[in-house]
């Protein structure tokens, strides 16, 4: 739930918003950076209001039918401005799915580990190109500084794993 308060909480501190921005932003600006998905948006704001961390209004725009806008109380101010600040000083081990996999590569075939890890270097290779293309890509209005920080970030992990599992190619290759 953490990392869903800090989420929530972020996207509040510029001002309030509707549900639907709330999850358009997550949606288009977030997932292509961060990878973050989010099936509901409701849950965790119904949780963070009933903690009084963010306030839900309802507001009517013209003819339209009433929406609930939220905002951060004072309360979730705080509690994002913990939370981001031990964020930065929050290092894991980072886990990826191909660990496990790697772990017991001794019982797999080979030609077929080798084959399955050049398709895993052909679409991480794939990601690399799209990630170059986006920051190469000019933009209107520009790409914003923190997007831009997350791509670089982004591009030098996708980079050391092109590189990790290259070297693990030439090992299992000159093994077949």
């Amino acid at each position: 739930m953490i990392e869903h308060e800090m989420l929530f909480l972020g996207l509040l501190v510029d001002g309030p918003k509707h549900g639907y921005e709330i999850k358009r932003t997550i949606d288009e600006e977030l997932f292509p950076f961060v990878g973050l998905k989010i099936k509901s948006i409701y849950y965790p704001l119904k949780k963070m209001e009933q903690l009084n961390l963010v306030r839900k209004d309802v507001g009517r725009e013209g003819k339209f039918p009433e929406k609930f806008v939220y905002s951060i109380t004072p309360q979730g101010r705080k509690i994002f401005d913990h939370l981001i600040t031990e964020s930065f000083l929050s290092v894991e081990r980072p886990f990826f799915n191909i660990d496990l996999s790697l772990y017991f590569l001794p019982y797999v075939d080979k030609k077929i580990a080798y084959k399955k890890l050049r398709g895993r270097v052909s679409f991480l290779k794939r990601i690399q190109r799209d990630l170059t293309r986006l920051r190469a890509r000019e933009t209107t209005p520009p790409l914003a500084k923190h997007l831009s920080i997350i791509l670089e970030h982004d591009l030098d992990l996708v980079e050391a794993e092109v590189k990790s599992l290259s070297r693990l190619l030439a090992i299992l290759g000159k093994a077949s």
